[in-house]
Formats: C-alpha cells, sequence, structure tokens
C-alpha cells in the first residue's frame, strides 16, 4: 500500500473508527503521528494512545473516545496543508477552529503544538489539520 499522506491516512482511520465505534484504531507509527496522539490526548480527544513495536516502522495504537450517549468525542477532522499544496501560517494568522471549540494542530520550528500554544509562543508554521 502506498500512502503519498500519512497524516490524511491517520485522520482518516481514526475518522472511520469513530463511525464504526471501535475501541482502539491502529496505524502505521512514526514520530509525527506519535506528535499528533500526544496532541489529542493532551486535548481529551482520545482515552490513550501507546507506540507497538512490531519490528518494522511499529504502529501507533489510539484508544478512542466516547461521550455518555456513545457518540465518538472526535465530531470531525479535516486536512488543511496537503502535499501538492502546503497551508503556512504566521503568527497572527493563526486560525481559530468553530470559535475556539476545536483545534488546529500547527507543525513549527518547535515542534507539533497547538494553535493556542503556538499563539502563546509567538510562533507561525505549517498548519496540518483541524480537529473538532
Amino acid at each position: 500500500m502506498n500512502i503519498t499522506d500519512p497524516i490524511s491516512d491517520m485522520l482518516t482511520r481514526i475518522r472511520n473508527a469513530g463511525k464504526a465505534e471501535f475501541k482502539r484504531v491502529r496505524i502505521p507509527g512514526s514520530k509525527l503521528k506519535l506528535s499528533i496522539a500526544k496532541i489529542l490526548k493532551n486535548e481529551g480527544f482520545i482515552e490513550e494512545f501507546t507506540f507497538v513495536d512490531d519490528s518494522k516502522q511499529g504502529e501507533v495504537e489510539i484508544e478512542l473516545k466516547y461521550d455518555e450517549f456513545g457518540d465518538p468525542v472526535i465530531r470531525g477532522l479535516k486536512r488543511i496543508s496537503k502535499p501538492g499544496l502546503r497551508h503556512y501560517v504566521n503568527k497572527n494568522a493563526i486560525p481559530r477552529v468553530l470559535n475556539g471549540y476545536g483545534i488546529a494542530i500547527v507543525s513549527t520550528s518547535r515542534g507539533i503544538i497547538t494553535d493556542r500554544e503556538a499563539k502563546k509562543q509567538g510562533i507561525g508554521g505549517e498548519v496540518l489539520c483541524f480537529i473538532w
């Protein structure tokens, strides 16, 4: 399987697992995906994540979070910066997702961080995705 956009693949797997009401989803591993999973955990969108070593590149196992009605906590995911069209912003143009209800994940010179953290640090970067 030749995946040209691993972040889009990760978001699609999470979206599909939530719609199918799966408890866990496994995604081919990378440092970038671990950073995104860490942000999702810190922001309360997922229960837990672990790195599973499979003697190749490894896998990131994400435990999805559901509300009291059984609906996924992650209501939506949208890839913003794509391999064919990158989306860079400066510190003054970092977007707000659903008026602050969601988060934007930004790749900066100081690592993968949320939009709020980027504004606090006063740095811009590549807007990877929106999550709400």
